[in-house]
C-alpha cells in the first residue's frame, strides 16, 4: 500500500505498523462475534419448522396510556 514511502516507514518504526495490528484485532473480533451470534443448533427438527408460526405469537410491547394505571 505505502511502497517507497519514507515517511510511512519511519512512522512504523517509530510506533508499529498501527493499521496491521487494528486489522488483526478487527479480525479477531469479528470471528469472536461470529462465533457468539451463532444460534444455537440442536440435532432434529428446529423450532421454527416443527410449529407453525402465529400471528401475534412471540414478545410484544404493549403502550400505555398516560394517567393512573390499573391495579
Amino acid at each position: 500500500m505505502f511502497q517507497d514511502s519514507p515517511i510511512y516507514d519511519r512512522m512504523i518504526a517509530e510506533c508499529g505498523d498501527v493499521p496491521a495490528e487494528v486489522r488483526r484485532e478487527a479480525e479477531r473480533v469479528n470471528r469472536e462475534l461470529e462465533f457468539v451470534l451463532r444460534p444455537l443448533r440442536s440435532p432434529g427438527p428446529s423450532d421454527a419448522s416443527a410449529r407453525p408460526a402465529q400471528p401475534g405469537a412471540g414478545w410484544q410491547r404493549t403502550a400505555l396510556l398516560p394517567g393512573p394505571r390499573p391495579q
